[in-house]
């Protein structure tokens, strides 16, 4: 086996000590960093080493490490999570990057995701939208009827599987022009929207979920695709689609 290989990186980190402080990118340096660890671990190595000299640790946010989470949402060198495709940064490793590269890391940068310091931002907008229409308000007590005996489609089924695939962790918000969630809410109309278990609420849920979306401050589509593109879960466009047509079937049926 050859020998493991060691990376000297320059990093450039947003440092900002919360969302009504100016914040500025600082320089630092890392060594022998290795190519196996993921970037996380490298910034763990970073903090460690300014938690030894006394200075203020960078805080970013991370949960699970495993991709599944989602928390761990930093915007690398231009990217949502950084090069690679249907990675999370947890998912990132070293071995990405070369010897004396320098890499930019940021926040994701959004009206309503406002900084709580340094790299971690506040996206409980993406809480406050599921909580807006993510419910079925028939009465579940007494003779319910299982879930998985209801027959359902094998297309419908795969096709809400593959939406409730999102992990909202944002990097459709942040690699938007507009800043735009329509991604992100559609895959949760979505969801809903494929089952019979979500048909009672379909007209209520759609309408309250994107009224929510734009209460947060999110902005239009841009139908530029950058959102399928960088979401790590693949979370298809089509879902935009369905979106647009469950509003405007509940906006019409509104207005009758």
């Amino acid at each position: 086996m050859g020998a493991e290989k060691k990376l000297n990186l320059k990093l450039k980190i947003w440092r900002q000590p919360n969302a009504n402080t100016k914040g500025k990118m600082v320089d630092y340096e890392v060594k022998d960093i290795s190519t196996a660890s993921s970037f996380l671990e490298m910034l763990d190595i970073l903090n460690d080493q300014l938690i030894r000299k006394g200075e203020e640790p960078v805080v970013f946010d991370h949960d699970c490490r495993e991709g599944i989470c989602g928390s761990c949402s930093l915007f690398i060198n231009g990217r949502p999570h950084g090069p690679g495709e249907g990675i999370t940064t947890c998912q990132l490793h070293m071995r990405s990057f070369k010897d004396g590269d320098t890499i930019y890391i940021e926040p994701w940068r959004a009206k309503a995701f406002p900084v709580i310091k340094d790299l971690m931002t506040d996206r409980t907008a993406f809480d406050r939208i599921i909580a807006a229409g993510g419910y079925v308000s028939v009465n579940t007590s007494g003779n319910t009827i299982d879930g998985n005996a209801v027959p359902i489609p094998k297309d419908d089924a795969d096709a809400a599987f593959n939406a409730a695939a999102c992990i909202g962790c944002g990097a459709c918000v942040a690699t938007c022009k507009n800043s735009s969630a329509m991604l992100f809410t559609s895959a949760k109309v979505s969801q809903f929207a494929l089952l019979p278990q979500g048909k009672p609420e379909a007209e209520r849920r759609v309408l309250n979920m994107v009224a929510q979306m734009d209460k947060e401050g999110f902005g239009n589509c841009t139908n530029t695709g950058a959102c399928e593109v960088e979401c790590p879960k693949g979370i298809s466009l089509e879902n935009i689609a369905r979106l647009n047509r469950e509003f405007m079937k509940a906006s019409v049926a509104g207005e009758g």
